[in-house]
């Protein structure tokens, strides 16, 4: 049997990097995508590490056209894509009031708007085949709210939602949509907002870890993103077809509370 596809959004950093190597590590062929410079090395070495074929798209989540000819070239190379996982999303941390309103619309974009569009463009191929795995990486922002980030929680809100409708549009077609939702992991994005809540409350960035951070968190540890890349990968499975429109936190206890 061939090995299957998988699309990932933001895969050449963070969270969605660790996913795209542990999904090459079992033999998926990967779409990857960033607008990292060395996105192409990148992902030329994941795929000479682990022997797959690949892809490389530097399509910009803003947009929905470039997101559509990813699709297009990727089906025509691969003849379907398997698995879409949503992973490509910016933060900006700002009081409402000063909030500016281009941050706003590009959060919204990015982090939301982007996966509806790309989960049309590969609805018809995974219902053709009787088979799809969608995975939304959402956050413990998707569940509770925190402040002076207005654009990312209702973003991240709204991809709960957005999961839940395709999960039951899907069922028939054994198309599955789950989102995850991490607690704080150590990437680019959370450096950027360690160095952000230090500037706004005068601490230093150490302080901003214990006292801001992870304050919700019960463990005061980042999350892993090789534990949410192995939930990713039960999400994905032959046998996962009754797990759908979950939404499941690895959030070190912080919806435990």
């Amino acid at each position: 049997m061939k090995n299957k596809t998988v699309l990932i959004t933001g895969s050449t950093s963070g969270i969605g990097l660790g996913i795209a190597e542990s999904f090459a590590e079992k033999g998926y062929n990967i779409v990857f995508n960033g607008l990292e410079k060395d996105g192409i090395e990148i992902s030329q070495n994941i795929s000479n590490k682990y022997n797959i074929e690949h892809l490389f798209f530097p399509a910009n989540m803003l947009y929905p056209e470039q997101l559509r000819e990813m699709v297009k070239l990727s089906v025509e190379k691969f003849g379907v894509i398997d698995i879409l996982i949503n992973n490509a999303g910016i933060q900006h941390v700002s009081p409402i009031e000063e909030f500016p309103e281009d941050k706003w619309d590009n959060i919204i974009a990015i982090n939301l708007t982007s996966a509806f569009h790309l989960i049309k463009a590969v609805w018809k191929e995974m219902k053709s085949q009787n088979f799809g795995r969608i995975i939304n990486i959402a956050s413990a922002h998707g569940l509770f709210a925190s402040e002076y980030k207005s654009a990312y929680v209702s973003a991240k809100h709204g991809i709960i939602g957005l999961t839940k409708t395709v999960a039951l549009e899907g069922s028939p077609f054994n198309i599955t949509c789950n989102a995850i939702c991490p607690g704080y992991v150590k990437t680019p994005l959370v450096d950027m907002q360690i160095l952000d809540q230090a500037k706004h409350h005068n601490l230093s960035p150490e302080k901003v870890i214990s006292e801001i951070i992870l304050k919700k968190q019960s463990v005061k540890e980042f999350v892993p993103i090789k534990l949410i890349a192995d939930m990713a990968l039960l999400l994905v499975s032959e046998n996962s077809t009754t797990l759908t429109g979950s939404v499941i936190p690895i959030d070190g206890g912080w919806s435990a509370q």
